[in-house]
């Protein structure tokens, strides 16, 4: 948990390559669940949709949508000379141990967008931006905890924050492997199931250092609750 956080294919696979022999139309559309949410744009509401199709099934998502986020991220490295470090490899522990957590994910409960939440996430990636930040920590000191308590009081949440991307994919990708970062906290967060975390808020914004942030916040919430946001 630390630094590292329409419904149609056309749409979907504009840029990474098509699984749709691989994923059904009930799949996406059971995914889909920030279909709805005017106040995310849509690549806040992919990066809903696609950690709910990590949670559909883990394995076919290592299979098909992570491996083309390497194969690309590879093809964007290797232009600098400590390519071999940058590298994603099949090797790379953080590969292979993400098999070992997610190869059995299936069928677990859906998140679904929150607009109170995603206000929070936004503000905080303002934050972030404007006082070139990269921590959990407001610029004013305050931990996220104390942030999302004020408007979700006594409810178990969490928060992933990524820099460095603004499309997606490489946003969901990026925190699931969670290389270099021993303790996994932003894998455990997307596929949670201890924690019973439903509702998140998701805001992309500018960032001076790495051009990117995402923050998502993630909260547990009665199921009754998430279906009527």
């Amino acid at each position: 948990m630390y630094r590292y956080l329409f419904f149609t294919i056309i749409f979907l696979f504009s840029g990474p390559k098509i699984f749709a022999q691989s994923w059904t139309d009930s799949e996406f559309k059971k995914a889909n669940t920030a279909a709805n949410a005017d106040y995310l744009t849509n690549e806040e509401k992919d990066i809903i949709l696609y950690m709910n199709l990590i949670r559909l099934d883990g394995e076919k998502f290592y299979n098909t949508f992570l491996q083309d986020y390497i194969d690309n991220y590879n093809a964007k490295v290797k232009k600098y000379r400590n390519y071999n470090e940058l590298k994603i490899t099949r090797s790379n522990t953080y590969y292979t141990s993400l098999l070992k957590h997610i190869g059995g994910i299936k069928n677990l409960s859906m998140f679904y967008p929150n607009d109170k939440l995603t206000a929070l996430s936004r503000n905080h990636a303002q934050d972030l931006n404007r006082n070139n930040l990269e921590t959990h920590e407001s610029s004013n000191g305050d931990k996220f905890s104390k942030r999302l308590s004020k408007y979700f009081p006594n409810k178990t949440m969490s928060e992933n924050i990524d820099f460095g991307y603004a499309k997606s994919l490489d946003i969901v990708c990026h925190l699931l492997l969670d290389c270099g970062v021993p303790s996994l906290g932003h894998r455990f967060n997307i596929i949670d199931q201890k924690n019973k975390l439903n509702i998140v808020g998701v805001s992309i914004q500018p960032h001076p250092s790495y051009t990117w942030c995402a923050v998502i916040d993630f909260v547990s919430q009665p199921i009754n609750y998430t279906r009527n946001e």
